[in-house]
């Protein structure tokens, strides 16, 4: 959001919009003047730009978010009620906003619950709110503690409306060497299978050789106990008898 130029536009360069202007071309929108509904969306510009800044918008959808922000600034014009009594802003910051929370949730590859979306934008506006008294960044306990939510609900939720990093991003690199986001991935499941083989074959280790070959007849093999009795020359409830103890063995060694 640090851009200048959003969808061709140069943001320094909009112009203020009074209440008096407002009001004024308010009144020859409804009156259907030719030139003041592209005049008055002009004017207010700035407003969507405004609210956009409240959500955490990455550079790349900036462009899309601003235009669906657009789009809830013309509903705005198209419905507003000059009887009503009350400044055209807020009625057209709401609109704007769900307009932009629709597209968000609609858009988003990770369905995010619509309690968890509230809990992250309360909390990016209480960040933002913090910012304006503390040295530094808030932390999450802050947070917390400010919107009276559970610290948990407050890391969940704005874990939940981040943007996916592609696990071949770049997070270092120089001319010699490239270090993506997936070197520095564990595969835990590869990590926790090779600690138990090793456990297993240490545990086995630890047998007597009559043990482990029951155990590798029976499990590796897959033949029965009566099977390995007659292989090896002892009855079958001996066969029963020295398994049962051997794995006992093994599962105390692992």
């Amino acid at each position: 959001m640090s851009k200048v130029v959003i969808c061709g536009i140069d943001t320094s360069s909009l112009p203020k919009c009074t209440n008096e202007k407002s009001n004024e071309l308010m009144d020859q929108i409804k009156k259907g003047k030719p030139g003041a509904k592209e005049e008055f969306i002009m004017l207010n510009m700035r407003l969507v730009l405004s609210i956009i800044k409240r959500f955490n918008i990455s550079e790349n959808n900036s462009d899309d978010v601003f235009q669906v922000g657009m789009i809830g600034l013309i509903k705005s014009i198209d419905n507003f009620d000059t009887s009503l009594g009350v400044k055209f802003s807020t009625y057209a910051v709401p609109m704007i906003i769900g307009e932009i929370r629709r597209y968000i949730r609609d858009n988003n590859a990770v369905k995010v619950s619509r309690r968890l979306r509230d809990i992250a934008y309360q909390a990016m506006q209480a960040k933002q709110q913090l910012l304006k008294t503390c040295a530094s960044d808030p932390t999450i306990d802050q947070i917390a503690q400010a919107l009276e939510v559970p610290v948990r609900d407050v890391a969940f939720a704005l874990d939940a409306i981040s943007e996916p990093v592609s696990l071949y991003e770049q997070v270092y690199g120089d001319d010699n060497e490239n270090m993506l986001v997936m070197d520095q991935i564990k595969d835990l499941q590869t990590e926790n299978n090779m600690l138990e083989q090793t456990a297993l074959k240490e545990a086995l280790d630890s047998l007597d050789e009559r043990e482990k070959q029951i155990l590798m007849l029976r499990y590796f093999d897959g033949k029965t106990q009566t099977e390995i009795s007659e292989e090896i020359g002892i009855s079958q409830a001996q066969v029963s008898r020295l398994e049962k103890d051997a794995i006992s063995l093994v599962k105390k060694m692992i």
